[in-house]
């Protein structure tokens, strides 16, 4: 049974860019707590989140991990999340799990994509904020240009709440007890300030405050400082160096003293049924269980491990549970707690605690668990960025084709930003992720995990064809050899549909110059030619196809000749209907800081890139909307981090078919010709 209560929990989730020292941190905070005898060392890869041996080879953290430590009285959860932007699914993934996101920013590289974007997700999920600034003891650093350049980009709320000194080797409390010097100025005009702003959203604690002019103690201010970190009206920041050790004992005291417990927090929003009715949730106990997915791994030891977040009731070691809107529940023969690597049991997981559970096949990630056989439970829709960088895959060996399409399913059901798709009209399983190091440690963890070898090309681009007039066609089949022969002849008529009718086929033959029976046989033959495509190898669309005249033989005639005839006669017509190859045009989303807009505008009208328009947004970004054709934007993920080092981003979705540049056409064309001939 847990020696706390759902009142002394606090969920963290330590997020933010690669290099922040997020993993580091997590580590000095154990230390601290005495959760560990010594600290380890991401080179040297010991620490207690970085387990995975990937991530010892990488020196970085490539998926969320689950710690946990006990401080005076408190039993605080910490999610280590990665920093790299290739793997901000697993970041954002696990938002609902906690109260408060701790956006840490590293004092040397200063904000930085992720720092944004992170603090703008929590936000717009109505989490409780805080933002950690580590590294302070590092040389030629500008903690005071920092500190306003965050105020500037994310709002006055943002506050220190404690301060450092003497260069960053020791920091100063400006909430407890402010006193002391500061290299940011004066402590206690930090302190008023903080002061300030809490009191702004408790109108009888503000008279008080401004009438009496007494000083407030850290218990009149306690929740109306929870309340101003629900509504977002404070943004608290602290200073540490993961390193050495500074303001960590002061960072674990504004956890274990000031950040808000599951009591305390902005709920997330769970809905019920096709309408979508709000379920509020509510940290007790004796509810009905309500639980959220929000990691699943493929253990190779101990199966499919799922980790939740408890919001209501209470789960026990042997529970029945259902997984949404399944009919049949499970029971849950082993409940974990998850320490890093290290899985320990426990008899009973109460509201606002982490938990897990292994071997439960049915489990997927953001699957809602209750024990009351309802109506379709889940969560509010997370948006997680577009799965843009693909690769086709295909086996090295044969015969180990359900082998590799196991392991890429296991390896998507753990990742919300990893998507695998069949292009029957290209014959290609094509990987997508959100850049080429996501796919990159992909192929390793299938070959290293799995033992699984895969081919990788870049996936094929969707042309299509299509014809531009009106135009007949006509052939003649006729074969003798010795006995029977095969004779058909088909006369027929093409035009042009509009974009997206697809494919019309109009039986307008009178009289029986050929039988009904044999016009399915023309049909398919012309059906033939759609799906391999007439000019460049690629699926024809958009073509009306009427079949009018022909002639057949009583006794040569067989499906066969006309399937033939058919064939050659719509291959006739298409070549005199000037045939069009035409190419997806994506709509593209491109930020980037305003710095880079003019090299990013140059390289789109390299691509043949129609730019729609710009907009501006925080801090200091541009979103560029543009057209461009995806045949262009095949590496692009790579060049934009090149271009904009790694601070920009993009997202695309399909737009339209439009006709490829003559040049590009015949060599489309050209490419297609040993084909044809074989």
């Amino acid at each position: 049974m847990p020696h706390y209560t759902t009142e002394n929990i606090c969920n963290i989730a330590l997020v933010g860019q690669t290099n922040a020292g997020k993993t580091t941190l997590a580590e000095a905070l154990l230390l601290q707590a005495g959760a560990i005898a010594s600290a380890g060392k991401v080179e040297n890869g010991n620490t207690v989140c970085d387990f995975d041996q990937l991530e010892k080879e990488h020196q970085h953290s490539l998926s969320a991990a689950i710690v946990s430590l006990d401080h005076e009285g408190k039993h605080i959860n910490i999610i280590d999340t990665p920093g790299y932007p290739d793997f901000m699914g697993q970041s954002l993934s696990v938002l609902p799990a906690v109260e408060t996101a701790a956006v840490v920013v590293n004092a040397v590289a200063g904000i930085e994509m992720l720092t944004s974007r992170m603090l703008e997700w929590s936000g717009d999920r109505k989490q409780c904020r805080m933002i950690i600034i580590n590294k302070i003891d590092a040389a030629d650093i500008d903690l005071p240009t920092l500190v306003e350049n965050i105020k500037e980009n994310f709002g006055s709320e943002c506050l220190p709440l404690n301060l450092p000194a003497e260069g960053g080797t020791k920091v100063v409390d400006c909430f407890f007890n402010p006193s002391g010097d500061s290299d940011l100025g004066s402590v206690a005009d930090a302190h008023t300030e903080i002061i300030d702003q809490v009191v702004e959203v408790d109108e009888e604690l503000m008279e008080v405050y401004l009438e009496q002019g007494d000083e407030l103690s850290p218990e009149q201010l306690h929740e109306p400082f929870e309340k101003a970190l629900r509504e977002g009206h404070l943004i608290p920041i602290c200073f540490v160096s993961a390193q050495t050790g500074a303001g960590i004992p002061e960072l674990l005291e504004i956890a274990t003293r000031l950040m808000p417990s599951p009591l305390e927090s902005n709920p997330p929003e769970f809905l019920q049924g096709e309408e979508e009715t709000p379920v509020d949730t509510i940290p007790n106990p004796d509810k009905d269980v309500i639980a959220h997915v929000f990691k699943v791994t493929a253990d190779p030891f101990v199966g499919k491990l799922a980790m939740f977040r408890i919001h209501q009731g209470t789960v026990n070691k042997d529970t029945q549970l259902y997984i949404g809107d399944a009919r049949k529940p499970f029971k849950i023969a082993h409940l974990l707690k998850i320490q890093g690597k290290q899985h320990n049991e426990i008899s009973k997981g109460i509201p606002g605690d982490i938990c897990a559970v292994a071997k439960v096949e049915e489990m997927h990630f953001d699957a809602v668990l209750h024990d009351a056989h309802e109506e379709h439970l889940h969560l509010k829709t997370l948006v997680f960025p577009e799965p843009m960088y693909g690769l086709a895959v295909k086996t090295k060996r044969q015969g180990d084709e359900q082998k590799i399409g196991t392991t890429l399913q296991k390896l998507v059901s753990e990742d919300p930003c990893l998507l695998l798709n069949h292009d029957s009209s290209l014959n290609q399983t094509v990987l997508r992720g959100l850049g080429e190091l996501h796919l990159r440690v992909m192929l390793e963890r299938m070959s290293k995990q799995y033992g699984v070898e895969v081919d990788t090309q870049p996936p094929k681009i969707p042309y299509r064809e299509t014809i531009s007039k009106h135009a007949e066609g006509h052939h003649r089949h006729k074969k003798q050899s010795g006995g029977a022969g095969q004779f058909g002849e088909v006369f027929l008529k093409v035009e042009p549909l509009e974009r997206g009718a697809g494919f019309e086929f109009v039986n307008a033959i009178v009289g029986g110059v050929i039988p009904a029976v044999y016009i399915p046989a023309v049909e398919k033959g012309v059906l033939q030619v759609l799906e391999n495509g007439a000019v460049a190898g690629y699926p024809m669309q958009d073509v009306k196809v009427t079949v009018y005249d022909g002639k057949y033989h009583p006794v040569d005639s067989k499906e066969i000749a006309f399937v033939a005839a058919g064939k050659k006669a719509f291959l006739d017509a298409v070549n005199k209907a000037k045939p069009l190859v035409l190419e997806p045009i994506v709509k593209a989303e491109i930020t980037t800081p305003d710095e880079f807009m003019g090299t990013i505008n140059g390289d789109l009208a390299s691509k043949r890139g129609r730019i729609q328009g710009s907009d501006v947004r925080p801090p200091n970004m541009i979103c560029v909307q543009a057209e461009v054709p995806l045949s262009e934007l095949s590496n692009y993920p790579t060049e934009l981090k090149s271009a904009t080092g790694g601070q920009g981003f993009y997202t695309m979705e399909y737009s339209h078919h439009e006709p490829v540049p003559p040049n590009i056409q015949q060599q489309l064309k050209t490419a297609f010709k040993p084909t044809e001939a074989e």
